[in-house]
Formats: structure tokens, C-alpha cells, sequence
């Protein structure tokens, strides 16, 4: 590995890291305080309605994240992988730094829940745009035998932004009283984007272009039209990359934003206990993509999916009878195994939906996939889980809703070819 592969490494990794930071404190915060503090007289009537209110403004930002993956893939596949990139990274930032400052419903209203789903939106749009250039440029600077363990620098961006939002909030919650908390300490979170937006445009403006790029833009024009190109003649790779992301990003968004609100609220667990189990459990999410990464590297990208989805499968129902014993260690044990296969059926991802598409599309293509699939997985998710708990009075229920995805994406993943060593060069499609 040289130094500029190394530095390709960090850009992505540091860059990821961030832009999920941002991404998941406002998911926490939705579970934690956003009801009382920007849907008071909602919270006033029905605390439980706030919070599935509060947890559904996590998925509106979803809905926006195709049109990100549409505008970034489109520039990503005609201007580079590296200006979006540093594009979505400010965008994000910024979002999440004016949330931070946002007055609440007590001082301004109505126009406090607007503005809060607007900054909310721009986060998705941005995240929409991030995965699929971060992972593009880890894999098309990866040599052939390595794709799945590079492809996998960018992913783990989602565990350690996890770990730095949940530690984040749990310093708060420590330092702070629960009055002293909701009144002015979760906002610390969100202005200390800040910070590290500064930190990530430094370390991926020193990132080189990807060298597949660079050889589209030295033998072929530009497309006129990527997306018309993209749904002629990929339309079925772009479905089978959404389905395969579903379960994943479902059973995610339980660890980033369901299980800290379903522990504290409904089983009476303390909090900072509660976001210790979280922090645990994405160490292990994050060791897990790597080794899932690693192990698609052996035995191929989609055994590999497989292997990750049938463990998180057949774990659901136990998990909750383990969480529902409200002992934190068990808690804490029932998110660590949840975690495995999370980490398999995330590590593979970032190589296999590269190797799925061609150079000239490859941007849209796999930031399109990557966003249809968290708007059917991830977006409602928390939500979901929400409601299924008070509507039937037990978990089981969200474990249920689970493996029904997990059996979706099983089958998706199924009907992927093994593209595992495809060619990322132009040799995929004739050159125009």
C-alpha cells in the first residue's frame, strides 16, 4: 500500500466517519428530546405520538436521499468522485451545526418543527450523496484481490460515526443533569460538527481522483445522459442492490436510533448504561464489517451477505426476549450478536455494487441502489418498531418485521451474479 493509497483510505474513512456522525446524533436526539422540545403540544397530549412523530422525521430525510444519489451520481460520474465528495461533506455539516442553534417550539413556534425537517432534509440529501463516492474511490483504488477489505474503509464510517455520536451524547448525559440536558446539553453534539467538518475537508482535499475515472475521462466523452443510460441497461442491478440493502439498514437503524429509546423509555434502563451497550455494539459492528470485507475477499461477496443475513435472521427473537429481561448486560449481549451479522452483510457491500455496474455509471448506479434501499429498510424503521410495540404490547413483533426483510434481501442477494474480480476498468462497455 502506498501513500497516496493510504491517504485515499483516510479520505474516505475520515469523511464517512463525519458525514454519519451528523447524520446519526439527529437520530438520537429524535428518540431522546426532540418531541418535548419541537412537537410540544403534540408531547402535551401524547408523549407516545411525539416520539413516533419525532422518530418518523429520521425517515422524511430518507425520501430526499435519491435525489442527493441522483445529483451527486450524475456530477460524481461526469466531474469525479473526489468534488462530490467534498460537496456532501459541507452540505452536512452545515445542516447539522444550524440544528444545533435551532430555536425550539417555546420560543418560535410552529416554525421550529419546519425548520427542523428542512435541515433535516438537506442531511439526507447530502447522505445521499456521500456512500456511494466514498465507496467508488476506496474500490477503484484497490487491487483486485483486495476489493472487499478496502470497499470496507468507507463502511466502517457508519460504526465509528456511531460510536462518536453515542459517545458524544453520553458524555453529555454524564456531565450534565436531565434537566441541564434537555434545556442545552444535546445541542453540544451537533455544534461540534463543526469542528470536525474542518478536519475532514483537510484530510480529503488532499485525496487523489480515482484512477478508473481518470482513464473514463481520457478515453470517452462524458455521457450526456447517465441516468437514461442507467435505467436502460442496469435497471435490474439498480432494484437488486436496493433489495439487498433493506434488511441491513433496517436491523441497523434499531442499533442507531430504536434500541436507545426502547431501553430508556420502555424498559426503564438508564440512559448512559444504555448508550454504553450502543457504543459496545458498534466496536463490534465496526470489527465485523471489516472481517465481512476480508472474508467476501475469500469466499465471495454474495456467501458472504448470506451468511450475515441468516445470522441476524434467526438471532431476532432472541434478542428481544434477552432485552426484555431489562438486565443491561444482557441488553448489551443481545446488541453484540446483533452486531455480527450486521458487520457481514455490510462489509462486502462497497466492492460488490462496484463491481455491479460499469465505470460510466457506476456513481449513479450505486449511490441510487444504496438510497432506494435505506428508504425501504432504514427510514421508517425506528418508527415502525415504535409503533408495532404499542400497537401489539410486545417486541417480538419488531423481531418478526425484521426476518420478513432479512428473507427479502436473502433472496435479492441470491440473484446476484458473483461479481466478485469483475473488471472495474472500461473493458465493461464499449467506449463511445
Amino acid at each position: 500500500m502506498t501513500a497516496d493509497d493510504r491517504k485515499v483510505l483516510a479520505g474516505t474513512l475520515a469523511g464517512t466517519t463525519i458525514e454519519w456522525y451528523d447524520f446519526f446524533i439527529y437520530a438520537q436526539a429524535a428518540g431522546l428530546v426532540f418531541g418535548p422540545l419541537f412537537l410540544a403540544p403534540v408531547n402535551d397530549r401524547s408523549e407516545g405520538l411525539a416520539t413516533i412523530i419525532s422518530l418518523a422525521t429520521i425517515g422524511i430525510s430518507f425520501l430526499f436521499r435519491p435525489l442527493g444519489a441522483i445529483v451527486a451520481g450524475r456530477y460524481g460520474d461526469r466531474l469525479g468522485r473526489k468534488r462530490m465528495l467534498v460537496m456532501t461533506l459541507l452540505l452536512m455539516g452545515g445542516a447539522t451545526t444550524m440544528i444545533g442553534l435551532l430555536p425550539t417550539y417555546g420560543s418560535i413556534g410552529v416554525a421550529a418543527p419546519i425548520a427542523l425537517i428542512l435541515l433535516r432534509i438537506v442531511q439526507g440529501f447530502s447522505a445521499g450523496g456521500e456512500w456511494g463516492g466514498a465507496a467508488l474511490l476506496a474500490v477503484e483504488h484497490a487491487p483486485r484481490e483486495r476489493r472487499g477489505l478496502w470497499g470496507t474503509f468507507p463502511q466502517i464510517g457508519v460504526p465509528i460515526g456511531l460510536i462518536l455520536a453515542t459517545g458524544v451524547l453520553w458524555i453529555m448525559s454524564t456531565v450534565t443533569t436531565p434537566e441541564q440536558f434537555q434545556a442545552w446539553g444535546w445541542r453540544v453534539p451537533f455544534l461540534l460538527s463543526l469542528t470536525l467538518i474542518v478536519i475532514g475537508y483537510l484530510v480529503r482535499r488532499a485525496v487523489e481522483e480515482s484512477p478508473v475515472f481518470k482513464e473514463l475521462q481520457q478515453r470517452t466523452k462524458t455521457s450526456s445522459a447517465p441516468l437514461h443510460d442507467l435505467f436502460r441497461g442496469h435497471s435490474r442491478n439498480v432494484l437488486l442492490t436496493a433489495l439487498v440493502f433493506v434488511a441491513n439498514n433496517a436491523a441497523g437503524y434499531l442499533l442507531i436510533a430504536y434500541f436507545i429509546s426502547y431501553g430508556t423509555t420502555a424498559l426503564g434502563l438508564p440512559r448512559p448504561s444504555v448508550l454504553l451497550a450502543t457504543v459496545a455494539g458498534s466496536v463490534a459492528w465496526l470489527v465485523f464489517t471489516l472481517y465481512g470485507g476480508a472474508l467476501s475477499d475469500r469466499i465471495g461477496r454474495v456467501r458472504t451477505f448470506q451468511i450475515g443475513y441468516a445470522l441476524v435472521f434467526v438471532w431476532m427473537i432472541p434478542l428481544f426476549l434477552l432485552m426484555e429481561t431489562r438486565g443491561i448486560w444482557l441488553f448489551t449481549v443481545a446488541i453484540l450478536v446483533l452486531a455480527v451479522g450486521l458487520g457481514l452483510s455490510y462489509g462486502p457491500m462497497s466492492a460488490m455494487y462496484a463491481e455491479m455496474f460499469p465505470a460510466s455509471v457506476r456513481y449513479s448506479g450505486a449511490a441510487i441502489g444504496y438510497a432506494l434501499g435505506a428508504i425501504l429498510g432504514g427510514a421508517f424503521a425506528p418508527m415502525i418498531a415504535e409503533a408495532l410495540v404499542r400497537s401489539t404490547g410486545s417486541a417480538l413483533s419488531v423481531g418478526g418485521y425484521i426476518m420478513v426483510l432479512c428473507v427479502i434481501s436473502l433472496v435479492a442477494v441470491t440473484a446476484v451474479k458473483e461479481p466478485r474480480g469483475t473488471d472495474l476498468g472500461l473493458s465493461q462497455q464499449p467506449i463511445a
